[in-house]
């Protein structure tokens, strides 16, 4: 990488939305690699031991004093100069874990840089870290179908209406993981690259650290430059006030800050340049990083090779998934594969071959895909046909117009919550051509509001990184898919979250079912049905009632049921707790189940030793259009925690119930 060091100007902080950007370059990629990387130390205040191992194996020629400052002398004499960084960033600590197994939070730091800092965190994964290990957890959000029970929710959220879900039922259970007051609280983020740009919480501030790293490796001029990377920089500077202490009289101080206005007496402040700033998409460019290096290396008075590299840690590996010691790895296995695959309603045909290549034999050797993209099996003699029905698709968005400057209005598809999804990673996902090819999806993200008077954004934009022309050379049209960034985790015990678990979860427990079903033992006709569009108005649904649903016997959707077992909704409506086993949804908006069927379904429950709950719940399902043909609709679920959100949670015994259920439902006379 070359670095000029002619020009040294002020950065400043922008405001608003962002510039035109160029295409990335290669060293645009390279820095923004190296940002990354930084960006992803964990580092709460008073917790930066938690990156102590990855910058020690960085730092050579570093000392790290009793405050946790990381400080390099280079050269002697005077003028005596100290370049100083931050290396925390605001976090938060566990104030409080309930009697039901939540965590309670505080924010750790003085300044709330984003007047929605806490609102980003709903619905958004976290890690606890203990004294032993890092806890997975994610912040609970009011489900999505609640709307009536929510609609007066309007003031934006703040620290203390959060809650973190680690997928534990009891404060014993929370405490058995570790998880002890005051241990610090990070949103668990992927390193997120995208067009010229490295993503993530603290960006700004992390990339100061990366710029006085890389700084120090340069010669000084003359006299001595003190290189300090801060401690407890949130809390006013205390390390660096504390470190300026032991050093004694210097004639320069430059420290980098997000903000012009600082603690640090007759300190000079470099503003590094961000988009975002505060929020957990907060970003660096690889232009403004670079220029960000120029200016910590002229208050250093350092001359950097011409050639001179970013020094940044080690990449982080990437996980490793270690098989689960209990019945229920193959249920995770393939729910958490469907739930990382796009699914936007119109566009499930990566989650359909998926979902074919997953099925047993019998059942992949019947499959066939209908003119509405649904996957549908049948087996068995043609009489008393009877269908399970699971949908593919997920709340989402559509690519609705491209503004002249590249960013892109959103048509939301299904029951998106967007306070979600703002200030989150975006993926633009493409489908195959004429040929057959895909082009690579292009990364972004939900543009945060600067300001906030209420919770829900008017309007919903995303940017990618590029103008309109740039999007159009990418072959970026209206009504391209657009979805959030899809990562599913483990949390406690059999607990998982994950985006779309609406249905995916219902498609995993169709596909397991199909792998207890002896064709060969049938005496009526099986039709399980994996559909499009539910979330889009029940287009895969209604296009198979229209030439299936008059012959059918009877119809069960497999749906989530949207369970008010979290402390944010009110009991006495659709509680179903988790890990407790199936739900049949005897009551929704669309439909009612018969007595007859509901008794039907709760003996075969029994005698086949199935766990079985049953609830009324609020939105309706794939059941209501085929039923609509004369068959009896039964839904048959399992209990789900916010729904339609990021940070949807289900528990793996549930989905392992519902799985015998249908398999049982199916073969049944």
């Amino acid at each position: 990488m070359r670095l000029c060091l002619r020009v040294i100007l002020p950065l400043l902080a922008l405001v608003g939305l962002p510039a035109l950007a160029p295409a990335q370059s290669a060293d645009d990629a390279r820095t923004a690699d190296a940002l990354s990387r930084w960006i992803a130390l964990p580092a709460a205040p008073g917790a930066e031991d938690l990156a102590a191992p990855a910058l020690g194996k960085l730092l050579s020629g570093w000392t790290r004093d009793q405050s946790g400052n990381w400080i390099k002398r280079v050269g002697q004499g005077s003028p005596r100069r100290v370049v100083a960084c931050g290396l925390d960033v605001t976090a938060y600590v566990v104030s409080e874990i309930t009697e039901q197994g939540y965590l309670r939070l505080h924010r750790s730091g003085t300044t709330l840089q984003h007047p929605l800092a806490d609102q980003f965190l709903e619905a958004t994964r976290v890690q606890i870290h203990t004294a032993v290990r890092a806890v997975p957890g994610v912040v609970a959000i009011a489900n999505g179908h609640f709307s009536r029970q929510h609609r007066a929710d309007t003031t934006v959220v703040g620290v203390d209406q959060l809650w973190v879900d680690v997928g534990a039922s009891s404060r014993a259970e929370v405490e058995k993981l570790g998880i002890a007051l005051l241990d610090p609280v990070i949103p668990d983020r992927a390193p997120w690259t995208w067009g010229s740009f490295a993503s993530g919480p603290g960006a700004a501030t992390r990339a100061g650290c990366a710029a006085v790293a890389t700084a120090s490796q340069g010669t000084v001029t003359s006299g001595e430059t003190i290189f300090i990377i801060s401690a407890q920089h949130v809390f006013g500077w205390n390390g660096l006030t504390g470190a300026l202490r032991r050093i004694g009289p210097v004639n320069e101080l430059a420290i980098v800050d997000v903000t012009a206005r600082t603690t640090v007496p007759q300190a000079k402040v470099i503003v590094p340049k961000s988009r975002y700033t505060g929020s957990l998409v907060e970003s660096m460019s690889g232009t403004d990083a670079r220029t960000l290096l120029q200016s910590v290396a002229q208050a250093a008075g350092v001359t950097l090779a011409a050639d001179a590299s970013w020094l940044a840690p080690a990449p982080t590996p990437p996980a490793v998934r270690v098989p689960r010691s209990d019945a229920y790895e193959a249920t995770e296995k393939l729910v958490t594969t469907l739930l990382d695959l796009p699914g936007v309603p119109g566009h499930e045909w990566r989650v359909r071959n998926a979902i074919r290549a997953s099925l047993p034999k019998w059942a992949a050797d019947r499959a066939v895909v209908d003119s509405a993209g649904n996957l549908i099996v049948a087996v068995g003699p043609d009489k008393d046909s009877v269908a399970f029905v699971a949908h593919t698709d997920e709340v989402s968005f559509e690519v609705d117009s491209i503004l002249p400057d590249g960013h892109v209005t959103l048509t939301r598809k299904g029951g998106v919550i967007p306070s979600a999804w703002e200030g989150q990673p975006a993926m633009l996902v493409f489908d195959p051509d004429a040929s057959g090819n895909t082009n690579e999806a292009l990364r972004g993200v939900f543009v945060p509001r600067e300001t906030a008077r209420s919770k829900a954004p008017p309007r919903l934009l995303a940017w990618f990184g590029l103008d309109a022309a740039g999007l159009t050379a990418r072959g970026v049209k209206t009504g391209a898919a657009v979805l959030g960034l899809k990562r599913a985790a483990r949390l406690a015990g059999t607990r998982v979250t994950g985006r779309s678990s609406d249905d995916r979860t219902g498609s995993t427990a169709l596909v397991l079912a199909a792998r207890k079903i002896d064709p060969a033992t049938l005496n009526h006709k099986v039709i399980l049905v994996w559909t499009t569009g539910e979330e889009g108005g029940l287009l895969g649904a209604r296009a198979f009632a229209a030439r299936s649903g008059a012959g059918l016997r009877r119809v069960y959707a497999i749906d989530t049921f949207v369970s008010s077992d979290t402390p944010l909704e009110q009991p006495t409506f659709a509680y179903a707790p988790l890990g407790k086993g199936a739900v049949l949804r005897g009551l929704d908006d669309g439909s009612i189940a018969p007595r007859a069927e509901r008794d039907r379904v709760m003996r075969i429950a029994k005698a086949n030793n199935i766990p079985l709950q049953v609830g009324t719940t609020h939105g309706s399902t794939d059941g209501s259009a085929v039923g609509a043909y004369g068959a009896p609709n039964l839904g048959i679920s399992w209990p789900g925690r916010y729904s339609h959100t990021p940070g949807e949670v289900l528990d793996l015994r549930d989905v392992d119930a519902l799985t015998r259920l249908i398999a049982a439902l199916a073969i049944a006379p």
